[in-house]
């Protein structure tokens, strides 16, 4: 799936969701301090981020957002073990042209 197309899924999502609960879209509009057509815009795939978490909390399902925000706790000794292995910023390098890159430099044996 595209990007806009898992957007749009998920703004269909949280429009059965509103049905269910028997909500017009002005009283969601109007709870997360949107305008309508905002929130149509919204559940067309076109939100912010932050107006969907808003539309979840109305709704009461701030749940499915769970897995994303769960925090993961390590045992310390395994903290200690990943201690200044943890990454600080991406290299930014393609992994094909860095393996290549590598072979041209390795020195050949003469035997």
């Amino acid at each position: 799936m595209t990007n806009s197309s898992i957007a749009a899924e998920v703004g269909h999502r949280i429009e059965q969701m509103r049905l269910e609960q028997n909500l017009t879209q002005q009283q969601v509009a109007d709870e997360i301090g949107l305008s309508r057509v905002s929130y149509r815009n919204l559940v067309g795939g076109k939100g912010k981020f932050e107006n969907i978490i808003a539309v979840l909390r109305v709704l009461g399902r701030l749940d499915l957002l769970e897995p994303l925000v769960a925090e993961t706790t390590f045992s310390p000794i395994e903290q200690l073990k990943l201690k200044g292995k943890q990454r600080q910023r991406a290299t930014g390098v393609d992994v094909e042209k860095a393996d290549t890159h590598t072979e041209k430099q390795k020195p050949r044996l003469d035997w």
